[in-house]
């Protein structure tokens, strides 16, 4: 990411971090929600509000073969928080992943 991609990013993940909060999230599922969303940016080097449909399935895909379906489920679960209380838009998880 460039700078200012960067500063976009820290906005975002701010904006995360209090939402997770104001809803009265433990701690333990604020660092999981937040490494969820860390874990994307990295893996596409970009901010996640700019990822369409086929990118999150390219991603699950992708995590479905390294990590356990836990670590899956916590990033669903994460990412369907930060697009629903941080950029303000539903996300139709289902139709992208789903355990077994």
């Amino acid at each position: 990411m460039n700078t200012l991609e960067q500063q976009h990013f820290d906005h975002l993940y701010h904006q995360h971090l209090i939402n997770l909060k104001l809803q009265g999230k433990r701690p333990a599922t604020i660092d999981a929600y937040s490494r969820a969303v860390r874990r994307i940016t990295a893996y596409f080097d970009r901010t996640p509000d700019t990822l369409s449909t086929n990118n999150l399935k390219q991603y699950f895909n992708s995590l479905i073969q390294t990590h356990s379906w836990s670590t899956v489920k916590l990033d669903r679960n994460g990412l369907q928080f930060f697009y629903r209380y941080t950029l303000d838009r539903q996300w139709e998880w289902l139709s992208i992943v789903k355990p077994p």
